[in-house]
């Protein structure tokens, strides 16, 4: 798997601030990039918080089904987890500039690029 590529991609979405791929069964990340005010490594950390979380929840209320993405809409940014299907434990992390971003087109390259993990 190209992590590498992944991150290029994301980061060429208007708007985007940063990208990583994380592994949310240890929190690792495994690939990023983006702007330097970002610490990836903590994002990583804390973003497998929340995808823990809703994978949990989603078991008690016995929901059968799979998380597109989670969106996390600050005042200024938006944050996107998406867990990718065909790599269990993994998802792709992107960050958004609220202001210069289209967040619909920002879906749009997270389920491209997941594809292009596969």
């Amino acid at each position: 798997m190209n992590f590498d590529k992944t991150i290029t991609e994301l980061l060429n979405v208007d708007g985007a601030l940063a990208a990583a791929v994380v592994d949310y069964s240890s929190g690792m990340l495994l690939a990023g990039g983006g702007t330097a005010s970002i610490d990836l490594e903590i994002a990583a950390a804390g973003n497998t918080e929340v995808m823990r979380a809703k994978m949990k929840t989603m078991g008690m209320l016995g929901l059968n089904d799979v998380i597109d993405d989670i969106l996390i809409t600050l005042g200024e940014q938006y944050h996107l987890l998406r867990p990718l299907q065909k790599h269990d434990g993994l998802f792709l992390y992107q960050v958004l500039d609220k202001g210069k971003s289209n967040l619909a087109l920002a879906r749009r390259a997270l389920r491209d690029a997941e594809k292009h993990l596969a």
